[in-house]
């Protein structure tokens, strides 16, 4: 009780000490902390972040509600703001500009989540022509020169499912899985082929003296005939959206679309993302070398943990080489 009672005081404390500095510091340079951000802090996630918990944590209800409104609703909320925080926007062109593409941000991300959940919780359906046609597009982008013999066939664990049918294995992340599988397979053909090609067919690496004297005899004895693991590759692409879905949510990824997006992010921007994310995860794989493929939770998590500590760095973009994000950069 004690130490909840000094954490709520110390809360109070510093909340009270932290208005009252604002306060100094605005009677000091004549600017609102909006302001300071905005003209202190070059463009990008840096300076979106700092907008955005600056309005969250404002004492004002229409601050705090701004970082949601819908966005055509955008500039009348910028004029709020303006109005609300004194600031003459004659004098201050430039701070109107950088609030409505911070604002644009924050709230494409807020709306970029809602529609990647609507996509997640839309089962496949065998009964529905689009979502047949778009099953079949991933055979065919990744497997041009090979005809699907049947809708139920074996072949489909050719790429990486699990059984006669793949509807089955979307049932995790449903039509997100799907989508993304199929923008990999179309917008980055050689790419996704050469994972596809080197999952079935996983390059013999030689194996040093140096490591042959550190593993164990049953170690040795696994990578004496299996000295690189092959995977499943549309089941680790389902998994790989699950891990991308998961940074989107956690907010992990507004570092690296804050920096990309110079307006609202969208799916585009997302499926890129796991086109990249498809293939470092192929890159580290190897890197690793598991045993066997029992190891790749262990191998999933020490990605994860690779990919949200680059995400802790402001400046970081994960794809700045996708042709899409290029554009958007140079804007």
């Amino acid at each position: 009780f004690a130490r909840m009672f000094v954490q709520v005081c110390l809360y109070f404390y510093c909340k009270c000490l932290w208005r009252c500095l604002k306060f100094v510091v605005r009677k000091l340079t004549g600017r609102c902390e909006l302001q300071r951000i905005c003209y202190n802090t070059k463009p990008g996630a840096a300076r979106t972040m700092k907008i955005e918990a600056s309005l969250k944590g404002s004492k004002s209800k229409r601050l705090q509600t701004s970082v949601s409104v819908h966005p055509d609703a955008i500039e009348k909320t910028i004029d709020d703001i303006m109005e609300l925080k004194r600031i003459n926007p004659d004098i201050n062109p430039q701070l109107g500009v950088s609030l409505q593409a911070c604002l644009l941000q924050i709230v494409g991300y807020r709306n970029l989540i809602a529609e990647v959940e609507k996509l997640r919780r839309e089962p496949y359906d065998s009964e529905n022509p689009q979502h047949e046609e778009m099953l079949l597009k991933l055979w065919k982008c990744l497997k041009p020169n090979s005809p699907l013999k049947a809708r139920i066939s074996k072949q489909w664990c050719e790429i990486g499912f699990q059984g006669d049918d793949p509807k089955t294995d979307f049932r995790g992340m449903g039509l997100l899985g799907l989508y993304n599988l199929v923008y990999f397979a179309e917008w980055d053909t050689e790419i996704a082929q050469q994972v596809l090609s080197d999952s079935l067919h996983p390059k013999y690496r030689e194996v040093t003296k140096k490591e042959i004297s550190q593993f164990s005899k049953a170690e040795w004895e696994k990578k004496k005939f299996d000295k690189a693991i092959g995977y499943s590759f549309a089941i680790v692409g389902i998994n790989i959206t699950d891990l991308a879905y998961n940074l989107l949510v956690s907010g992990a990824l507004k570092t690296h679309f804050y920096n990309v997006a110079p307006e609202a992010p969208t799916l585009t921007h997302f499926q890129q993302t796991f086109c990249y994310l498809m293939h470092e995860f192929h890159k580290f794989w190897i890197e690793e070398d598991p045993l066997d493929i029992m190891e790749f939770n262990r191998v999933r998590e020490k990605f994860h943990k690779r990919i949200l500590k680059q995400l802790q760095n402001p400046e970081t973009a994960l794809c700045p080489h996708f042709a899409a994000s290029e554009s958007l950069i140079n804007m």
